[in-house]
């Protein structure tokens, strides 16, 4: 499930079977409570910018979207801007060290993804596309992967070693290296055995660090196949994070819960590829990647507690 609801008191009129009153109840108990006093918050250790506009916003309610005028929380999902109430200085911007591509399923509840939250924080490295209009990726495959979990996917660790595989197939970087003789064509290498360590490691990470784009698909899981099985992804780099659980509060049942959110998915392949790949200490740089869910995560957590869900 990639999706996600803005509106807290909306989902409370979905959820709690108790009925109006008692989500009225609740929700006043929530204006006494900050994010932080949810004490098993899992993503309480987050190195976060202050959310104390999101915690004025909530209070005043509903707003206006500067550009279409509709009435959203905290953000307009269609626009990808803060709303009137949310000034757009008081939110963090990311920077990323890659190109992100949100695929969207034209299915897909604008008002329910975590998609957004990526354009908005870091706007000037995400794009979103609604399916079918996407971009044609094969002549750049080289150097773009695809977050998605499947049998030939592999892990963010060895995306330097089959990003090397995907080069020496002879895709080219430039229409000078397109000039060249194939490199399936070159004499054949030494063996393996006969090569410096120390120059291995340094080609592979060489490799990986030539990754420039990432590709994540924004659809609940039972309409990935898709998007998954369009020609124009078909041969891209496939790339699984499989040691993650999600904190998602509206994960699908029957599916792992390494299947993530499209928000924790894009948070947590760059926690791994900042070490991993750029072999570099993670010291929070995308932390505010969580900003809006972090908050969500524990209003709505903190909702269906007073509600007698959990």
């Amino acid at each position: 499930q990639l999706t996600m609801s803005l509106n807290s008191s909306t989902l409370l009129n979905e959820e709690n079977a108790q009925g109006p009153k008692r989500n009225a109840e609740c929700l006043e108990s929530l204006e006494l409570q900050t994010p932080s006093s949810f004490q098993d918050n899992p993503l309480q250790q987050l190195q976060l910018a202050s959310q104390e506009v999101l915690e004025k916003a909530k209070k005043s309610g509903r707003s206006k979207c500067p550009r279409c005028n509709s009435s959203r929380m905290f953000y307009c999902y269609t626009c990808f801007v803060p709303v009137e109430t949310v000034p757009t200085k008081e939110i963090p911007t990311v920077k990323l060290p890659l190109k992100i591509d949100i695929i969207k399923h034209p299915n897909e509840t604008d008002g329910k993804s975590t998609a957004v939250h990526a354009k908005l924080l870091a706007p000037d490295d995400v794009t979103i596309y609604k399916y079918p209009c996407i971009p044609e990726y094969e002549e750049k495959r080289h150097e773009i992967a695809l977050i998605f979990p499947g049998p030939n996917s592999v892990s963010v660790q060895d995306i330097a070693f089959h990003l090397q595989k995907y080069t020496k197939k002879g895709v080219c970087a430039s229409d000078e290296d397109c000039s060249r003789e194939p490199l399936l064509k070159q004499a054949k290498i030494e063996p393996e055995e006969e090569k410096n360590p120390n120059e291995c490691i340094s080609s592979s990470r060489s490799e990986g660090t030539r990754l420039k784009k990432i590709i994540f698909i924004d659809s609940t899981w039972n309409q990935t196949n898709k998007i998954i099985t369009d020609e124009r992804l078909q041969g891209l780099l496939q790339i699984e994070l499989k040691t993650r659980k999600t904190c998602f509060w509206r994960h699908q049942k029957g599916k792992p819960d390494t299947y993530l959110s499209t928000i924790e998915a894009i948070y947590y392949f760059l926690v791994d590829y900042h070490q991993e790949i750029l072999k570099e200490s993670y010291k929070g740089q995308y932390d505010n990647l969580l900003f809006f869910f972090s908050f969500m995560h524990t209003l709505i957590k903190d909702a269906k507690c007073c509600a007698g869900k959990e």
